[in-house]
């Protein structure tokens, strides 16, 4: 099975770079300019963020807790670095582009701030453009906006549960092929650059295959999981809008460190695993509207078996946005997400079972463009039920505040 994903995809990839080799005229400035000479420093540059925040002001419910949004919600939480990130990146070759990220912000059982990696890719470009490209390593799978959507961008401070149960840290290690034309790129580089919440350059089409275990994971089975997606920016007067369509496919091996002892599976622990997915975008000029929903099958935990069944699942989320320029420069742009998801997390303890019902309504405070101020508050339902842990439903309110750097 293996082999015959990866036959297709060397097939599409021959079709589109004769396509782009047939295409070529001239370079673009995203690229370094062809027999120009530079310094190494002026090729490659280093950036990232911090985000450092507190959940538990106005707190109602010690009980109420989210292990895939942030393990400092709720009872035994306090301060956090939720994310410390530096990224590398450059081109070491007018076709040849790196990307490596690691966070000093994740977490294992009770210690914090453990160094891990994020992404580490090639960018390959089939043509001078770089309309073409071949993005080979770990990197973020093609579904869902906010997934790609870089959390140093996000406004609701967790990305919502229904796509984001898709893929543990919105990642996972395999071959991508991304097309868009120069100009949409640029589009694209605009809505980051431009403060608009955008969710960078992951093409007009993109298609791959990967594991299917999620990132940082080894693969458990000979079957790879297969993405696509596609999404377009287009002007409607001064506004930009950008719908989109997504998929994957695969099946899952529950890990062992993530099962309780006793509960019962199917032999392998092997599980359909396949979603498609709407988006759509009005980005904030100065009103915003985004929102995408979710279907599919999944592993999920059963209560009234004790076992882990594959069951469809379904959920996706609405976020109103504005952005208003104050005095000092300063930038405000308040925001107000409502979610829901009915399903499995295949990466949680036994594929936990999730009824989830949530709105966060909060503000973003930009002083300047290396600092920012979030507060936000929550107002949750969720019902989220393991074999160590049934009939847990949680409701409760609670303030968060979070500051974060940018370099």
């Amino acid at each position: 099975m293996r082999q015959y994903y990866l036959t297709i995809l060397l097939v599409f990839f021959s079709y589109y770079y004769t396509m782009a080799q047939d295409s070529i005229k001239n370079e673009v400035i995203t690229t370094p300019v062809k027999g120009e000479k530079k310094d190494w420093f002026q090729n490659f540059s280093i950036r990232g963020y911090m985000q450092i925040r507190y959940n538990r002001l106005l707190e109602t419910n010690e009980n109420l807790k989210c292990e895939q949004c942030d393990r400092s919600i709720g009872k035994g939480g306090g301060f956090i670095i939720r994310r410390g990130r530096i990224i590398f990146s450059g081109y070491i070759h007018n076709r040849v582009f790196f990307y490596i990220q690691p966070d000093f912000g994740s977490s294992t059982g009770t210690t914090q701030n453990i160094l891990q990696l994020r992404d580490a890719y090639i960018d390959l470009s089939l043509d001078k453009k770089n309309e073409f490209r071949l993005r080979v390593g770990q990197s973020k799978v093609p579904f869902g906006f906010e997934n790609m959507q870089s959390s140093q961008n996000r406004l609701p401070l967790d990305r919502n549960d229904g796509l984001n149960s898709a893929l543990s840290n919105e990642r996972d290690l395999g071959v991508f092929f991304y097309w868009a034309p120069a100009k949409t790129r640029e589009v694209f580089t605009a809505m980051v650059r431009d403060n608009l919440k955008g969710s960078g350059d992951y093409g007009v089409f993109g298609v791959g295959v990967y594991n299917g275990q999620t990132a940082n994971r080894a693969e458990q089975n000979d079957n790879l999981h297969v993405a696509a997606r596609l999404s377009y920016p287009f002007h409607i007067g001064k506004q930009i809008i950008e719908p989109g369509i997504q998929a994957y496919a695969g099946k899952y091996v529950l890990p062992p460190d993530i099962r309780s002892a006793g509960v019962k599976a199917v032999q392998s622990f092997e599980f359909i695993d396949r979603r498609m997915a709407a988006s759509f975008v009005l980005y904030p000029k100065p009103i915003g509207i985004q929102a995408e929903y979710n279907w599919g099958k999944g592993p999920e935990y059963n209560p009234a078996r004790d076992s882990i069944e594959t069951k469809n699942l379904s959920g996706g989320y609405i976020t109103l946005s504005g952005k208003f320029h104050g005095k000092k420069n300063w930038v405000f742009l308040p925001f107000s997400r409502f979610q829901k998801y009915n399903g499995g997390k295949k990466h949680e303890l036994d594929a936990r079972s999730y009824r989830v019902r949530e709105v966060e309504t909060g503000l973003e405070w930009q002083l300047n463009k290396y600092f920012e101020l979030t507060t936000s508050y929550v107002i949750s339902n969720r019902r989220f039920e393991d074999s160590k842990n049934r009939n847990n439903q949680q409701k409760g309110n609670f303030l968060r505040i979070q500051a974060q750097l940018n370099f």
